[in-house]
């Protein structure tokens, strides 16, 4: 190949080529005109990924110096943080714009939007690269049980008796720009998409309204893992799903999502598919779409009822509305709650206002809400000074399938959980305190519960969250019942100061995929011993887990025998030990060997050689062929005519696979 060829391929000026060439070790002269294609394919391919290392480098730098600003706008001012935050309550606390926090969190790899949650670890780092200085904020943090939680509305509509009919619920999902802002826009007769950014919606919200003198709740969520959080968090807060599929678009990756989520949810569900006006809209080939995913509309000899309309043009609304009804109406015994029963609601909205405080968007699902009612949210308590409607008018009450924004919490509640009315000041003070000190307690259970098991402790960083959800998952996958893998914390961003000391204080590895090392942690890091790896390869982080791993096994001991003996007499038979002599038949006998004792070919003890003496003098072994009197320490009576057996030990290491 031609020099001028490569160097013209790599964007370089002759003089750089050669001076480069040369630093990297190739030797081709400095007047070369050809070089050998062989030799010239290593040229190029290592140039380039020194140019791209150099890249990285760039963009690291600058990153670097943007998180020093953000920092010195923060100034290091602490910032509690709870165990799960959105991503707009995280901008509300760092004082930042919406848009600024996501583009941030954009600069550390995280493609989230406004409703999106993290978890403590990730939003730490984040608040660490504005300047902050977090901690965990067992206050807010959302320490109760989940599980037990999700069953909390259940249970109480269950025991319920006098049950009666109450509106549906239902939420709207599909694709980005399929028109499920604006259908609902649409419904509710309010032009709420004109307003958001893009057309895209901003907020969770919920709405009623009549259609033939019947309530409809519709719940509007911006994207599915609100509505995968709220299923988790709480109990069945929607009764039925509209899958907004565009009649010029078909099924796309976030349709797809929406029926994965809806029929693990186990949620019935109808397709209306939008736009048909629109030029290009093809109502059956989304219906053949569909039945390729196993949703088989009506009119293909399936169950999933098809409604097509175009929202825009508010054609077939009325004959949505009427099959949300009569589907609601099959699901009928499913649909009802006891207005006079006891009193439980999901939060399905929250955010801090800077005038009114922490407020919350609930969804009342058994009993009625009042005003001046002592409620319970986890361990966040409040009384109800105000509630507004979906209309932001003032009610006095609200009923089930009723949403109304509250008023009057301590702090805001997470996307979710569930509000409970309490009507004793001294049970609420109560819980409260029960539920703080049943955290406490768990919490300190699992420490204890820790230190008796063998594990192997990592602090973990990463680029970005796919891969470190990749990694975790993969850690999680190493199985062995004696020893596992203790994840202490995990996160985004370059390994910090903040990681070595907590490594140093829980004894902790530090393992970093895609990511760098402060000059300050680094020093920090040697200074203290602490150990830190960083990965380039996945499975080689992995390997890396299973070797550490592999040395908190115990040995696992192989035994061979080396002589047997013939007891000849016994001389003293204690509880603990026995003294006989004998001849050895064959091999030898050592102090300190385990020994089997036979009778009769079966064995009716063990235990291990204290004493060996030839000719009264002790000795450390006993060959083949000589007389010797021991002291055996164990368990088993000794007779005259037994074999015993002697054993050497051999301990070998034990591994995981790879």
């Amino acid at each position: 190949m031609n020099v001028s060829e490569m160097y013209r391929e790599l964007k370089m000026t002759k003089d750089e080529f050669f001076t480069l060439v040369k630093e990297i070790g190739f030797d081709i002269g400095e007047r070369a005109i050809k070089v050998d294609d062989r030799v010239a394919l290593k040229i190029i391919q290592e140039i380039k990924a020194r140019k791209k290392a150099q890249h990285k480098q760039r963009i690291f730098a600058q990153e670097n110096t943007a998180a020093k600003e953000e920092s010195k706008k923060s100034g290091g001012r602490d910032l509690k943080i709870p165990d799960k935050i959105t991503v707009k309550q995280l901008a509300e606390k760092a004082d930042k714009r919406v848009a600024d926090m996501i583009a941030i969190l954009m600069r550390n790899g995280i493609m989230a939007t406004i409703n999106e949650t993290l978890d403590y670890e990730t939003a730490a780092i984040i608040a660490e690269d504005m300047g902050f200085t977090p901690s965990l904020s067992l206050e807010e943090a959302d320490i109760d049980n989940p599980d037990e939680r999700a069953e909390m509305v259940k249970e109480v509509i269950d025991k319920e008796k006098s049950l009666q009919s109450r509106p549906p619920v239902i939420v709207i999902m599909g694709h980005v720009d399929h028109g499920k802002t604006t259908l609902l826009d649409t419904i509710r007769q309010a032009n709420v998409a004109g307003g958001e950014s893009g057309g895209i919606t901003q907020h969770i919200g919920a709405y009623q309204v009549v259609h033939n003198d019947r309530h409809i709740t519709f719940i509007d969520t911006p994207g599915h893992e609100a509505f995968t959080t709220m299923r988790s968090r709480g109990a069945r807060i929607a009764d039925l799903a509209i899958l907004v599929v565009a009649a010029d678009d078909g099924v796309k990756p976030q349709t797809i999502e929406a029926i994965e989520i809806l029929q693990k949810a186990e949620l019935p569900f109808i397709v209306a598919i939008n736009k048909i006006d629109k030029q290009g809209a093809d109502i059956e080939r989304v219906k053949r779409e569909l039945a390729e995913l196993n949703v088989v509309p009506e009119d293909y000899g399936g169950k999933v009822v098809c409604v097509p309309i175009s929202a825009k043009q508010k054609l077939h609304i009325d004959d949505l509305l009427e099959t949300v009804l009569l589907v609601a109406d099959l699901d009928k015994e499913h649909i009802q709650a006891n207005p006079e029963g006891e009193t439980v609601a999901s939060i399905i909205e929250s955010h801090v206002d800077k005038h009114a405080g922490p407020v919350a968007t609930v969804l009342v699902q058994n009993g009625t809400l009042r005003m001046g009612d002592i409620i319970l949210i986890g361990n966040i308590p409040g009384r109800v000074r105000s509630m507004r409607d979906w209309n932001m008018k003032e009610v006095k009450t609200a009923t089930p399938s009723m949403p109304v924004q509250v008023l009057g919490l301590k702090k805001a509640p997470i996307v979710g959980d569930v509000l409970k009315v309490v009507t004793d000041k001294k049970v609420l003070k109560q819980q409260v305190k029960t539920f703080d000190s049943f955290s406490f307690l768990t919490s300190q259970k699992k420490k204890s519960d820790e230190v008796d098991k063998s594990k192997f402790t990592i602090i973990l960083r990463a680029d970005k969250l796919g891969s470190l959800e990749a990694i975790v998952q993969s850690l999680q996958g190493i199985q062995h019942d004696e020893v596992r893998i203790d994840i202490l914390q995990k996160g985004l961003g370059n390994i910090t100061e903040n990681d070595i000391a907590l490594a140093r204080s829980t004894h902790a590895v530090i393992v970093g995929f895609h990511v760098g090392i402060t000059p300050a942690a680094e020093k920090f890091a040697v200074s203290e011993g602490v150990k830190f790896e960083i990965f380039e390869i996945i499975y080689k982080l992995i390997d890396m887990a299973k070797d550490e791993m592999s040395k908190l096994l115990s040995k696992e001991v192989i035994y061979t025998k080396i002589g047997s003996l013939k007891v000849l007499a016994v001389f003293k038979a204690g509880q603990k030990s026995v003294i006989f002599g004998g001849r050895v038949e064959d091999g030898v006998f050592r102090t300190q060997a385990p020994v089997k004792i036979l009778r009769a070919g079966k064995m009716i003890g063990e235990g291990t050689i204290a004493q060996l003496q030839k000719n009264k003098k002790n000795v450390s072994e006993a060959n083949s062929g000589s007389e010797c009197g021991m002291r055996v320490e164990g368990d088993g009576d000794v007779q005259a005519g037994d074999i015993i057996e002697c054993y050497e030990s051999k301990e070998i290491d034990r591994t995981i696979a790879h």
